[in-house]
């Protein structure tokens, strides 16, 4: 009878453990069980949709990225540090759907890199999160590229978290209007957390924000080849440490912030926090401002440098001009080789300081970016 309870009770564990998924310990021991997934890696031929439980990739491998890669409602994608992902073809993108989590876990030391074959900008689609977080061109909307639901009223919407992550010549153009950049955020929430993230040589923006409430940390955005930063559709999060370098001979602005272009009242207006930040542009710029707010965007800004561009920062609109000064406020601001510093309706809203250190080091590459980004 002992016999058959002790046999009995290890088909229960192992019935148990095959349902339940991989258990590991956390590092306060803690018991941590691992979902299982349906999806089925296959590293030459990386795309698909990730319905369910969370997948894990192994960062001895290298993956051929032949197509769109999704995480569905209720997946996660998880990828160690010094993971490599290359992009086959202009098919190529990968897409967080809301209710998804992506969980990128780079080092300085070894940054995960999402990269082309072909290491020209505009050969792959790049990086499009879409959260549930408040946006104000409707309650939800469709993504303009990956068309996936985004928006809603989750202000602390969890997507997942990114850390080290380079991601390099994407921006895919669909149409005159729709274009891939490098990481798209669509409604992303602030429980949500990006930081250490490049956007290097992209044929369209660096980093878009599409309404949400994400914040973020230590962001770079090099060469790409219309914005560096853009943001719209009431994008409302608090940031540090932006640093951009324009190059390669062909960019627009160093940010382009809008609220709403197709109705500049709509609530949430786009209203972020900046703070510690660097534009270094150059003089080919197709529109050559370091720093345009327009279509009834605020703006809270302090501590940023600016260099190399004809403009250094413009107030466009009567809506955002209005704001200048209690609406829009930019604090410690240092201009360097820039023809004129701001138009007279930003004046009143512009304090500057020679001695503004922007992302860390002026004009120059800031120590945090140094060893895992990618410079010019």
């Amino acid at each position: 009878m002992k016999k058959s309870i002790v046999k009995l009770f290890f088909a229960f564990s192992i019935a148990a453990f095959t349902f339940t998924g991989c258990s590991s310990s956390d590092d306060d021991g803690t018991s941590v069980v691992t979902p299982p997934t349906s999806f089925v890696v296959t590293p030459d031929n990386f795309k698909g949709d990730i319905k369910d439980g969370v997948v894990t990739l192994d960062a001895k491998v290298t993956y051929k990225l032949t197509g769109a890669l999704i995480i569905r409602d209720g997946a996660t994608l998880t990828i160690p540090a010094g993971t490599k992902i290359i992009a086959a073809n202009d098919m190529s993108y990968i897409a967080v759907a809301q209710g998804g989590k992506i969980n990128v876990n780079g080092t300085a030391a070894s940054p995960v890199v999402f990269t082309s074959a072909t290491e020209k900008p505009g050969s792959w689609g790049g990086v499009v999160i879409c959260g549930k977080a408040p946006i104000n061109k409707a309650l939800t909307a469709q993504s303009e590229v990956a068309e996936l639901t985004y928006g809603g009223n989750v202000v602390d919407d969890n997507s997942g978290s990114i850390k080290y992550l380079r991601i390099e010549y994407a921006g895919k153009i669909i149409t005159g209007e729709k274009e891939f950049n490098g990481l798209s955020l669509f409604g992303v929430g602030k429980g949500t957390n990006i930081e250490y993230v490049q956007a290097f040589h992209g044929s369209d923006d660096g980093f878009e924000f599409f309404g949400g409430t994400v914040n973020t940390k230590y962001l770079v955005s090099t060469g790409n080849e219309d914005d560096q930063f853009d943001w719209t559709e009431g994008w409302n999060g608090s940031n540090e440490y932006w640093f951009a370098q324009q190059g390669f001979g062909v960019a627009n602005r160093g940010i382009e912030a809008d609220n709403l272009e197709d109705n500049e009242t709509a609530n949430p207006i786009a209203n972020p926090t900046i703070k510690n930040m660097t534009l270094v542009g150059i003089k080919q710029s197709g529109e050559p401002q370091g720093i345009e707010l327009r279509r009834g965007t605020k703006a809270t800004i302090d501590n940023v440098v600016i260099s190399s561009f004809d403009t250094g920062i413009r107030i466009s609109g009567g809506l955002s001009q209005g704001f200048a000064g209690s609406g829009i406020k930019i604090t410690n601001a240092r201009f360097d080789n820039v023809k004129t510093k701001f138009n007279p309706e930003a004046a009143k809203a512009i304090t500057e300081n020679t001695a503004a250190t922007g992302a860390g080091n002026g004009i120059a590459l800031p120590d945090w970016a140094k060893g895992w980004t990618r410079t010019l």
